[in-house]
């Protein structure tokens, strides 16, 4: 099988249940952030994190392949994929590894600036392309998304805060506080 089909050079591409769609469509849109988000995960990973970060990492890759595959879908067609779609249970384990990695951290007591170790810079910039996913799928115009996959990437993008923070705290480095700048005097 050729990697190029060609059928894609009119600006055109084909959504599982036959449809044909603009590239440019919001719902392309939605399923290529969530491709990003899942391609920037790929990036971290490979910074080198704890075992358990990982493993959480590992298995959120695959939710998000999951859910960039139903939103490439023709709405109502879902079905066609023949896999579980995700559900309340998969942002109820997000939650529980957020309350893991907090539960090794002390209490925030200021905002914190993304940066500190390479992985949590890293966890930091998944984060931010994380919120950009959520709102290009919130922005799908040809039907509303399933309330599951809202939650999930809300979720997700939190778990992503915190593992940030996770990552400096086991290299020993600080968060990096936000300090606004004072106003100079008039």
């Amino acid at each position: 099988m050729k990697i190029y089909t060609k059928t894609g050079d009119d600006g055109t591409t084909g959504l599982f249940g036959g449809a044909r769609v603009k590239k440019a469509s919001s719902r392309v849109e939605a399923y290529g952030t969530v491709d990003e988000l899942n391609a920037v995960l790929g990036v971290v990973r490979a910074t080198g994190l704890g075992e358990l970060t990982d493993d959480a990492l590992a298995h959120v890759q695959i939710d998000l392949f999951t859910l960039g595959a139903e939103l490439a879908c023709v709405p109502g067609k879902e079905n066609k994929l023949a896999l579980p779609l995700l559900d309340d249970d998969d942002a109820t384990r997000l939650e529980r590894d957020i309350d893991d990695g907090e539960a090794q951290l002390e209490p925030l007591q200021t905002f914190i600036l993304p940066g500190g170790s390479p992985q949590a810079a890293a966890l930091h910039l998944a984060r931010t392309v994380c919120r950009r996913a959520e709102r290009a799928v919130l922005a799908i115009d040809d039907a509303p998304p399933r309330t599951a996959l809202v939650v999930y990437l809300n979720r997700l993008s939190d778990l992503l805060f915190v593992l940030a923070r996770v990552a400096n705290h086991e290299q020993r480095i600080a968060d990096v506080p936000w300090v606004p700048h004072p106003r100079p005097a008039t």
